[in-house]
């Protein structure tokens, strides 16, 4: 077992949902976190309710970002969670605008840190996790453009790996494909377009689902990630209700 205490944990989309359980468990945990975000609100809300929390109020989709937050917290872990809601429409009811969205928000975000990562470098031994979604392997055909961007997440992981073993960086990259969650505001956007879409009602959704997970499952498995490394030799895994399953990709 790796002990997080003492260890820096950044979270990029840090401020709710998956992304404040990370922070939470890692707290919990002895690590000392940063959460950054866009909501500086949010942001606030989470240092009251995390006593020693530090936040960090950005757009993590600039360019510039990943300098700003490393130049004031230089990771032991990076968990990139940050995106936007997709669309909830079959694809010939949105306009390319809505179909790309999550092309612009969480393929960008990833990849700005991604390349921040390989190029300042980053120290070795340090951990990048995407959080990804079950729906880059299983599609999603009501989300526009969500399941390809997710999708493309996994690639960069896989080609970040790549450039760290090439460049002898010491890096690990590593990613997350949570199936729907319905605790969450991202799942509950979900469900209700599905449930809609499909003509029945959201409690009938959520009963088909096979062990759908919770956030605080996500959260589990980026600790078990990187407190026992030896134990998860995969680089993709989806995360269900009963914990961490390793996918080839």
């Amino acid at each position: 077992m790796v002990s997080l205490k003492g260890k820096t944990m950044v979270v990029i989309g840090g401020s709710r949902g998956v992304g404040r359980r990370i922070v939470e468990a890692a707290h919990g945990k002895g690590a000392h976190t940063l959460a950054v975000a866009r909501d500086a609100a949010a942001l606030r809300q989470l240092a009251r309710d995390v006593p020693g929390a530090d936040i960090m109020a950005l757009d993590a989709s600039d360019e510039g970002a990943p300098a700003k937050v490393f130049g004031l917290r230089e990771p032991d872990v990076l968990v990139v969670c940050a995106g936007a809601f997709p669309p909830a429409a079959p694809l010939h009811q949105q306009s390319w605008q809505e179909f790309s969205v999550n092309w612009e928000a969480d393929v960008k975000i990833a990849f700005h840190f991604c390349k921040a990562a390989l190029s300042l470098p980053l120290r070795p031994g340090t951990s990048v996790i995407l959080i990804s979604s079950g729906a880059a392997l299983a599609g999603s055909p009501n989300s526009g453009g969500y399941a390809g961007a997710k999708r493309t997440q996994l690639f960069m992981a896989n080609y970040s790996q790549k450039e760290s073993d090439r460049l002898g960086l010491g890096l690990r990259f590593l990613a997350l494909a949570p199936r729907v969650m319905p605790d969450t505001e991202l799942g509950k956007h979900a469900v209700a377009g599905y449930s809609r879409y499909l003509g029945i009602s959201a409690a009938d959704f959520i009963q088909g689902m096979a062990s759908p997970p919770t956030a605080s499952d996500v959260a589990a498995g980026v600790i078990d990630l990187v407190t026992s490394p030896d134990r998860f030799k995969a680089q993709v895994f989806i995360v269900s209700g009963k914990g961490l399953e390793a996918v080839p990709v």
